[in-house]
């Protein structure tokens, strides 16, 4: 996971339901909530907050996944969820040899990534 990371969202309730089911499989769940912010992480540590505003310039956010199964699952979960194909599951060998990445855009845009970097 990441140290944190913040987007600005249009419809918070939608992108609680996106990004439940999208990272769910690299075992992210809301940690802190509130009318307009959401925190998502493991368990007492969030760090990827969804906050309601004016989502205008897109983010990209990169997700550890401990596995390319995880990578794999997150990328079926998202699309499953609402998001749109950005990337399907795969080694990306021009980032470097182990690279396995998905990428997907969330409701409002952004790119948000799960990527493994360990082989196989």
């Amino acid at each position: 996971m990441l140290d944190h990371v913040g987007v600005k969202v249009k419809d918070v309730g939608s992108s609680k339901r996106f990004y439940t089911a999208a990272l769910a499989p690299l075992g992210f769940t809301v940690q802190y909530e509130d009318k307009a912010t959401l925190g998502f992480g493991p368990k007492d540590a969030p760090a990827f907050w969804v906050m309601q505003g004016d989502p205008r310039g897109s983010a990209h956010v990169a997700f550890a996944a401990k596995d390319r199964t995880s990578v794999n699952a997150f990328h079926a979960a998202a699309v499953s969820a609402g998001g749109k194909d950005n990337g399907a599951p795969g080694l990306r060998p021009e980032y470097h040899a182990n690279y396995y990445g998905a990428f997907v855009t969330d409701p409002d845009g952004n790119n948000v990534e799960a990527v493994c970097h360990k082989a196989k």
